[in-house]
């Protein structure tokens, strides 16, 4: 069978792929659109076996239609943008696109030319060019191509999860320093095996991704190497020998400058026609790897000056025409009677060249002049006037035209075989003919085409790779990320279209699913932080029902990829928060400033009218200055809207806002409070980035100047009561995040919003106190901590009464379960004990003398060291300077603990916590019944018992 196959697929190569070729120039469309028909199938089925024809096809097929953006044939660019689409939606072709092509040095950047083509067609003709187009026509192309865009990188990003088997328990992570260049290949798809199976190891091998990326890499680096050459030709070619991409000798510069892709050819003849001594050498070895043989003089010239551009300096002319004669006159003995005759005739034809084709020029040389003007160059005879007059003819009718003229920049960059295979003179001479005549005068190169096709075939340029390792996606992504942002963001801005701005959407979400999952942070952050903008939620008053549809792609994206987001969910989460304070407005809800800049008696007397106030939506009221601030609009990265646009708004803005705000009806409290739910299912890795983000957001909205709000505060009091059960060393990474953010946020100067933060993170500790914890833990002492810092930091006597009465309501309520967070109950007492209002210090030992007398068997309970600092806490009590009722009792509390010391009686087991506290009470060990408490622990409790005392 597979030798059958290759005797098939010999005679693809050697008789369809010459009828594509010669076909090719045929203009009617129903011959293009078979062309596309056969490509495509031979793409899809026999790509691994026709690597380099594939290679010239695809640039000559449809590269080429799709980078003509002035000028195209509607008919001819939509099959091409249709053909596009059909092999978008097979993962695997570009894939294999990408491995064989765009990461060969050898080999033209097909993935890159198609993505980079595709914008174009999308941004449309560039402004001020004239196009043949119709308004209707240029639109169709614009949505055609902004389609194919999202199903590259939709199907892109379904073959990753297909490797990467998203949705088990462990997928493989990445991140943006290192590459899974260890994770093991995955077997390809059915489907390719078969096709794969049908090829000798010769010409089809497995590549890793390590492998890939060293000749991405290398390719990144001679093309480096090469757009510097275009700037500074001899400081190029100094980085390419010294990076080992290009040999040292003349000849293998040469051989570089004559089969590379990209070079600029006005460079590269500045650069033949330089006095020093290797660019020299160059120049000489350039011109003698030509063979003239048989040529007539104007088709040498001709294939000569197809490689590069003649330099603008006479004497580095005449250098370079002085080598070209001498290897003309030495392939051809017989042609003159010295290499001075060619050397003058090349100067002429030249001229000859510029003067019939230049319009600048108007009085043009005719062929009498031009024999006259070469009498007596052959050492003092005439030449032949008819062999002048031929050569006069064939320069006049066929203009030399060298590739600077003949090949678009963007054809000549990505298009490596071009120059090689002479697809540059095809693309300029065959497209361009009107007459319909495959070969014709073009039949030398086609049969150079196919000469070069068997060549390569026997190469090792022409072994096929195929790869299953995703991390190729990372290089893939690293090329196509920066057109689909810029094909997307521009279309969802100028267009209304519901179906254009629904592709678009998509494709930012696949895009974002792709980036994130393949831990491309910056890539990331741009397409979320682009949706995020797009969803105008920052300008309500300019919102559309697109700018809804984005805030649906925003939450669609918390939810399918919440484990990937990491610091994008900041700028999800700043969304969330601003549709919530639209959604308020529209229910004529008060703001939450008016809660927090007023006392809480007030506060309870709006909340009681907060059912009678007015709704936007039913009745429109602008006297909320928020509501102003709203309408007014502002930027996206203002921390308030509104803030930096002073001035009146329009009745249009209000109307427009009004209305607006029942477009948010769309999206229910259901779809914005799931987010928050849903964080219970993130990764132990997702869960602490989420937190940190919704901490930062919920930090820019308490700190607003105009607007303090509290959302992302509730939210995360709802965040960590759903997270709680989460293993131990996850918790408590979670809790160094909050804590953090408690602490900062209850030492804020605004007293109204430490207040409310303070009150937050009591609820938060009494649930956290209703899980027992086991001995010896510091979970509890942890989690009480951000009392403590903000006791003894706060200048605020508010907050200060506050975090008193806080402890003071877990103490009485959660008794039972304080286990190590006795700690941090003393540590806040003591801080209280030392306060300089009286208030507080009453407040404090009032709970202190009730914990002392009733609860004095749970101090000790699980750690007998918080006994220490029950007794520095009694010690500030005994200084206090403010009642000496106060200092009397703790010195009395301060005995009472003397003598539990002294008869062992620190901690007691279930059946003697009801006991009379004055009964010493002794803990039995189970070992040897003797006291709980051994004598270095004495020594320690005595000291400061005494100095109390």
């Amino acid at each position: 069978m597979q030798s059958s196959f290759y005797r098939f697929l010999d005679a693809v190569k050697q008789y369809l792929c010459l009828s594509l070729l010669k076909n090719s120039a045929l203009s009617v469309m129903s011959i293009f659109q078979l062309l596309c028909s056969i490509f495509r199938s031979l793409l899809s089925k026999f790509r691994s076996g026709l690597k380099s024809e594939i290679g010239i096809f695809f640039p000559m097929l449809i590269l080429r239609v799709l980078e003509n953006v002035i000028q195209p044939s509607f008919l001819q660019k939509m099959t091409v943008l249709s053909l596009l689409e059909k092999i978008s939606q097979d993962s695997q072709i570009f894939i294999d696109l990408f491995v064989n092509y765009d990461c060969d040095v050898e080999a033209p950047n097909i993935f890159e030319r198609t993505v980079n083509g595709l914008l174009k067609t999308a941004l449309g003709p560039p402004p001020g060019s004239t196009t043949s187009l119709s308004p209707a026509q240029d639109m169709t192309f614009r949505h055609e191509s902004v389609k194919c865009l999202v199903i590259i990188i939709k199907s892109t990003g379904s073959w990753m999860d297909q490797q990467l088997k998203v949705g088990d328990l462990n997928p493989p992570k990445f991140s943006d320093n290192e590459s899974s260049t260890e994770n093991p290949m995955y077997l390809v798809e059915d489907a390719q095996i078969s096709d794969c199976e049908l090829h000798s190891e010769s010409n089809f091998e497995f590549s890793d991704t390590a492998t890939l990326e060293q000749r991405r890499a290398y390719k990144l680096e001679f093309q480096k190497g090469v757009a510097l050459f275009n700037r500074k030709p001899s400081k190029g070619i100094e980085f390419l020998i010294s990076t080992k991409k290009v040999g040292s000798s003349p000849e293998e510069v040469a051989s570089f400058l004559k089969s590379t892709s990209g070079l600029n050819e006005s460079m590269i003849g500045d650069y033949f026609g330089e006095r020093e001594e290797f660019p020299m050498k160059v120049m000489h070895a350039y011109v003698d790897s030509f063979d003239f043989e048989k040529m007539s003089f104007g088709e040498a010239i001709r294939f000569f000056l197809r490689g590069f551009r003649l330099p603008g300096e006479a004497q580095k002319i005449d250098r370079i025409m002085e080598k070209f004669a001498e290897r003309y006159c030495k392939c051809n003995p017989n042609s003159f009677t010295s290499a001075d005759t060619a050397y003058v005739l090349a100067y002429s034809v030249i001229m000859l060249n510029t003067d019939a084709h230049n319009s600048m020029v108007k009085d043009k040389m005719t062929k009498a002049d031009f024999i006259r003007n070469n009498r007596g160059i052959d050492d003092g005879k005439d030449l032949a006037e008819d062999y002048l007059g031929a050569l006069y003819d064939h320069i006049v009718k066929n203009e030399i035209k060298m590739n600077a003229e003949s090949s678009a920049p963007q054809n000549k960059q990505g298009n490596s075989l071009n120059k090689m295979l002479g697809l540059d003179g095809i693309l300029n001479l065959v497209w361009k003919q009107t007459e319909e005549k495959p070969l014709g005068a073009n039949g030398y190169l086609i049969r150079h085409i196919q000469e070069q096709f068997k060549a390569k075939s026997s190469k090792s340029e022409a072994v096929y790779y195929a790869v299953a390792d995703p991390t190729i996606v990372r290089f893939m992504v690293e090329v196509c990320w920066g057109p689909m942002l810029a094909a997307f963001s521009v279309t969802l801005d100028q267009s209304d279209d519901k179906e254009a701005t629904s592709q678009c959407l998509q494709g930012f979400r696949y895009a974002a699913h792709v980036t994130a999952v393949m831990g491309l942070q910056t890539q990331r952050d741009a397409f979320v932080t682009t949706v995020a903008k797009f969803t105008y939620l920052h300008c309500a008053a300019d919102m559309k029902q697109k700018n809804i549809d984005a805030v649906k792609a925003i939450i669609t994206i918390a939810i399918e990829d919440g484990n990937y987001l990491q610091e994008a969910w900041e700028h999800i989460l700043t969304c969330l928060s601003r549709f919530e304070h639209l959604q308020l407005l529209g229910e004529g809800a008060p703001s939450d400033a008016s809660f927090l800049n007023t006392s809480n008696s007030e506060s309870e007397e709006m909340s009681l009218k907060s059912a009678s106030y007015p709704s936007l939506k039913k009745k429109g009221t602008l006297q909320n200055p928020a509501m102003m601030a709203v309408v007014r609009g502002g930027s996206y990265d203002s921390t308030s809207v509104g803030v930096n646009s002073p001035g009146l708004v329009s009745p249009e803005q209000i109307n427009n806002f009004i209305s607006n705000l029942y477009l948010l009806d769309q999206i229910g409290n259901f779809e914005l409070n799931h987010i928050f739910a849903h964080s219970q299912r993130l990764n132990s890795e997702a869960i602490v980035a989420f937190v940190k983000a919704l901490c930062k957001v919920s930090m820019s909205e308490l700190q607003s100047p105009t607007d303090p709000r509290v959302f992302c505060l509730t939210k995360i009091v709802e965040v960590a009561h759903y997270n709680m059960n989460r293993i131990r060393l996850v918790w408590s990474r979670i809790w160094n995040v909050l804590s953090e953010f408690f602490v900062e946020v209850g030492l804020s100067e605004n007293l109204s919003v430490a207040i409310f933060v303070m009150d937050s993170l009591r609820q938060l500790a009494m649930k956290f106190l209703e899980r027992e914890e086991l001995a010896n833990y510091n979970f509890q002492n942890e989690f009480l901590t951000p009392f403590v810092v903000v006791m003894q930091n706060s200048s605020s006597t508010e907050i200060r009464e506050l975090i008193v009465r806080c402890i003071s309501q877990m103490v009485l309520s959660r008794v039972s379960n304080i286990k190590s967070g006795w700690k941090s109950v003393f540590m806040v007492f003591t801080a209280a004990a030392a306060d300089e209002r009286k208030s507080i210090v009453l407040l404090a030992f009032e709970t202190m003398e009730k914990i002392v007398r009733e609860y004095f068997a749970y101090i000790t309970e699980t750690e007998t060291l918080t006994f220490t600092d029950c007794v520095k806490c009694l010690i500030t009590f005994t200084n206090s300077r403010f009642n000496s009722d106060v200092s009397l009792n703790a010195i009395a509390f301060l005995r009472f603990c003397a003598v539990k010391l002294a008869d062992g009686g620190l901690a007691c087991n279930e059946k003697c916590k009801g006991q009379d506290l004055c009964t010493p009470v002794v803990k039995d060990n189970a070992l040897d019944g003797q006291a709980f408490i051994d004598k270095d622990d004495y020594t320690h409790f005595w000291v400061p018992l005494l100095s109390g005392i």
